[in-house]
């Protein structure tokens, strides 16, 4: 079984109570992943949700045969495959996982976690709104990496 001090890793769960982090505890998994391993891919059931606790995982997706494009490298205390925690039946991941360096993953099984939002709604309530910051944080860090790269073209740049 996982222990309590290990979610405490985590920057989504901090602001869990200890009786919220024990139901966690009781449906946790630790994987563990070697360099260049795949977590999930582009297009798969979205069955599963993580957090890293060891490593780094990058989010990658395909642009053509020859192009892939690293879009996030996800490090220690945060969290991957958010499609699973949509209310969707069949969800599917929108990025390759794909690990950058021997990685250590907590994770947690779409339907046990949903099932435990539906029991205590205050928990799902919280690992959400947390879930939100992450997701705002890293869209603003994209939305300005693209503005920069728009600029930065030569053939775009003569419009700014």
């Amino acid at each position: 079984m996982i222990a309590r001090e290990t979610l405490q890793q985590i920057v989504m769960l901090t602001r869990l109570t200890e009786a919220m982090q024990d139901q966690l505890v009781q449906i946790a998994e630790l994987l563990q992943y070697d360099e260049d391993e795949l977590v999930f891919h582009e297009g798969g059931k979205a069955d599963r949700f993580y957090f890293v606790l060891q490593g780094k995982v990058l989010l990658e997706q395909r642009i053509s045969a020859e192009v892939t494009v690293s879009l996030s490298a996800v490090r220690p205390g945060f969290s991957l495959g958010w499609s699973a925690l949509l209310d969707e039946e069949e969800e599917f991941y929108s990025t390759d996982a794909i690990c950058a360096e021997p990685t250590r993953l907590l994770s947690f099984r779409a339907v046990k976690l949903k099932a435990l939002f539906e029991k205590d709604p205050h928990l799902g309530f919280i690992m959400t709104h947390r879930l939100l910051h992450v997701v705002k944080k890293r869209h603003d860090k994209r939305t300005e990496q693209f503005v920069k790269a728009i600029k930065g073209h030569p053939d775009l740049g003569a419009l700014f």
